[in-house]
């Protein structure tokens, strides 16, 4: 059985969060060098590898850091050299993936080059890796994110990159105050046909834009499945369904499975006794926790910061944001809005045909399919830019001689999201969705999830970050963590 450093919630060599930072501090003269081969470039730790390699390690090996986990091993510029997670299970897996992957390479046909570890801290703290990739629970987001950088450790972290406001803009300090380079999860922007479509959009093709429209879901799909069917009499559905916020739902404490470190899963979030709603093997779905307000974000974590990143993007509102935030109560539109400083609306919307029937911005006729986008609509017509739905649509056809598009199909293995920050650890240059970026589209999220749990509209202001005049929203910016985690 493979050996994880620190598999036990109890080991007494457990590093503490105190001890790893003292370890770490010696970086913080150096880490502003552009480049430095690392000692496993030398042979450290029986594992010789070319000095332009670029050595990770994996944090997170659940069904999103399979992915990631596949597309590291399977560039022969990157040497993956350890894999992180606090199932002993989900970590065997990945230690077994890489090795298998590099002794099918090998001339000898054996690899035994990957380390597996079950606290992050433990991995941070080889000096040997370059850069990590943050694929864990959204409550860890932040912390781990700035942990790898005060550690020296160019960052790769799914998105949403944090769980409040206040989160994010402390990350952004902190990758910049460390110099590293840090990448968003936000892939779609980096499909040629959606970055066309953003350009066009960016550049006046539509006009002056005057609406977008983008999803935003309800809790009742989430809650509905498979998995909650044992507690739905502990749970007021129909209600807690119609959500547009995560909540707090207590499901019943169940024996915590072997090999699991649930104390440190649960981390800096608030206390949640263990249930498989929240983390299962094999996995549920790519984010099962989600809906759980102390561990996810619903619609910011499953589709919106995505969305909020191509959106904004094709907007020039990247680093920025709205400036109001309309709750459908006040009457003025019938479903929660942004406004931003130009005038510009963008709407969340329930389905597709809300943008129809509701809104009458398209024709009624309109082909609107897919996710992770939106729908924008200026002086000379209106475009697409959603994935998993098909081909890009718009009208007046003409506008796609502007467009010049290759091909309107979305293909989304077609991205070249890892690529571009590969790439800037290399040069030190800024990726394509770098941390300002990172945060800006999940506080759009957040800021919608603010507004619904107060039941109103915000002003808001984007450069400063703060509500204007309003105690009750700024103290939503924030939350503390559970002890002995903090920023």
């Amino acid at each position: 059985m493979t050996r994880i450093v620190n598999s036990k919630a109890t080991d007494t060599r457990r590093i503490t969060r105190r001890k790893f930072l003292s370890r770490t501090a010696v970086f913080s003269g150096t880490i502003a060098i552009p480049w430095f081969i690392p000692s496993s470039a030398q042979g450290a730790n029986g594992v010789p590898a070319p000095s332009n390699k670029i050595t990770t390690g994996l944090i997170g090996h659940g069904l999103m850091g399979r992915g990631h986990l596949r597309r590291l091993v399977g560039d022969r510029d990157v040497q993956v050299l350890a894999v992180c997670d606090v199932d002993r299970l989900r970590c065997e897996q990945g230690k077994r993936r890489v090795e298998e992957t590099y002794a099918a390479r090998s001339s000898s046909g054996s690899y035994r080059g990957c380390a597996a570890y079950n606290d992050y801290r433990e991995l941070l703290a080889r000096t040997n890796i370059d850069a990590v990739v943050i694929v864990t629970p959204d409550h860890w987001h932040t912390l781990q994110s700035i942990d790898a950088a005060k550690a020296g450790k160019d960052i790769y972290c799914e998105k949403p990159i944090s769980i409040t406001i206040r989160q994010g803009r402390r990350l952004v300090e902190d990758v910049r105050r460390y110099g590293r380079v840090f990448q968003t999860g936000t892939q779609y922007r980096s499909i040629p046909t959606i970055r066309q479509v953003c350009e066009f959009v960016r550049k006046g093709g539509l006009g002056e834009v005057k609406q977008v429209f983008t999803l935003w879901s309800t809790l009742g799909g989430c809650l509905r499945a498979p998995r909650f069917k044992p507690y739905r009499h502990l749970m007021d559905i129909e209600n807690s369904g119609r959500s547009h916020v995560p909540l707090d739902i207590s499901l019943p404490a169940q024996p915590v499975p072997d090999g699991l470190d649930w104390d440190l899963w649960v981390g800096p979030a608030l206390w949640h006794p263990y249930n498989p709603a929240y983390h299962k093997n094999p996995s549920p779905g790519v984010v099962p926790w989600a809906f759980c307000e102390d561990f996810g974000a619903a619609s910011v974590t499953w589709h919106h910061s995505h969305s909020a990143d191509v959106i904004q993007y094709a907007l020039s509102a990247e680093k920025s944001g709205p400036v109001e935030i309309i709750h459908p109560s006040s009457g003025q539109y019938p479903t929660l809005t942004y406004k931003y400083a130009n005038g510009m609306l963008l709407h969340l919307v329930d389905n597709w045909q809300m943008v129809k029937d509701v809104y009458k911005a398209v024709p009624a006729n309109a082909r609107l399919a897919g996710n992770f986008g939106g729908i924008f609509v200026g002086e000379h017509g209106w475009v697409t830019s959603m994935s998993t739905g098909g081909t890009i649509e718009g009208r007046p056809e003409k506008l796609f001689e502007g467009m010049r598009l290759r091909t309107r199909q979305v293909n989304i293995g077609e991205n070249n999201h890892h690529d571009n920050w590969f790439e800037c650890i290399r040069t030190r240059r800024k990726p394509s969705s770098d941390e300002e970026i990172g945060h800006r589209s999940a506080s759009l999220g957040h800021l919608a999830i603010i507004a619904y749990t107060l039941q109103r509209s915000l002003k808001w202001d984007p450069a400063r970050e703060e509500f204007l005049n309003d105690e009750a929203a700024n103290r939503l910016c924030f939350r503390t963590m559970r002890a002995p985690w903090r920023l």
